[in-house]
């Protein structure tokens, strides 16, 4: 990997991490959400113009319906994402979102797909494992506290994660849907789909703009800035190489939570999140 793209990589995992930090901090409902997928609709909406101007697309019924099962899987990783982080830490909750996402894709693959992974490959995935059982710590202890909410938040968003991953590849490989021109159809799509709810509700709309407009835009902007980053450096960089450096962000991530927001617990976290990317970037080498 050249220098510049490890910038890049790491420039873009520390962006997701920040936008994590963003959603968690602002603690907000659907308006808010509405809001971000608004800000990624204004965000999306040139760069497509412009790859509908100069490019060949396809767009039959079977890009449509990837579209459109983007859209609903990514309103769903949203929402679960939200309300993870209203139940638990940013240091609890996004390691555990972002690690148990490739681990499920390992065992879906094993099980279902016939693949054999290496023993790289299911070191790492124990390393994961390893990792969320760690960050998970005492079940009691999080259940009197009321943030064993946000590990099944958490996991299941990684469930999300999972599912989606298989079905972005399908789409950008198999029907070769350009990927910016195909995420802001599903950023079009979230937008639509809770827009009656935003009809309904444009008093609350109407204060998160005023209380949580930074921060909406913040999240839509940067999630979008952070993906793209990580496309251009595939374009001139192995993915082997990528797909690692990239899950930094799990690390960097909980130290936002430990450092930025003082959350309790730092060390076991901290030591968890390496774990985990460390079995991250075995599970994508191997």
């Amino acid at each position: 990997m050249t220098t510049l793209a490890l910038l890049i990589v790491l420039t873009s995992a520390f962006l997701h991490a920040f936008w994590n930090l963003l959603v968690k901090r602002a603690k907000g409902d659907l308006a808010f959400m509405w809001l971000i997928f608004v800000a990624m609709v204004v965000t999306f909406v040139p760069v497509s113009v412009i790859i509908l101007l100069t490019r060949e697309v396809t767009i039959g019924w079977r890009e449509i319906v990837a579209m459109a099962g983007n859209a609903v899987l990514q309103l769903a990783y949203f929402y679960l994402l939200n309300q993870g982080y209203k139940f638990g830490d940013l240091s609890l909750v996004y390691p555990l979102a972002r690690g148990s996402g490739p681990l499920l894709i390992t065992v879906y693959a094993i099980a279902f797909l016939g693949e054999r992974p290496s023993i790289l490959a299911l070191g790492g995935a124990t390393l994961i494992a390893v990792g969320v059982l760690v960050l998970s710590g005492n079940w009691s202890e999080l259940r009197s506290s009321g943030a064993y909410k946000g590990v099944v938040y958490a996991l299941l968003t990684g469930a999300v994660i999972a599912i989606y991953t298989l079905w972005d590849r399908h789409a950008v490989r198999d029907l070769h849907l350009p990927p910016l021109l195909y995420l802001s159809a599903g950023a079009f799509g979230q937008m639509l789909i809770l827009a009656p709810y935003a009809l309904r509700h444009r008093g609350d709309v109407r204060f998160a703009w005023q209380t949580q407009w930074k921060s909406a835009i913040g999240v839509g902007v940067i999630s979008i800035l952070a993906y793209a980053l990580i496309l251009f450096a595939l374009t001139f960089s192995p993915v082997s190489y990528i797909a690692p450096a990239r899950e930094i962000s799990v690390l960097v991530g909980s130290l936002m939570g430990s450092r930025v927001l003082a959350e309790h617990q730092p060390a076991r976290r901290i030591v968890a999140a390496f774990a985990m990317v460390l079995g991250l970037a075995a599970l994508a080498l191997g």
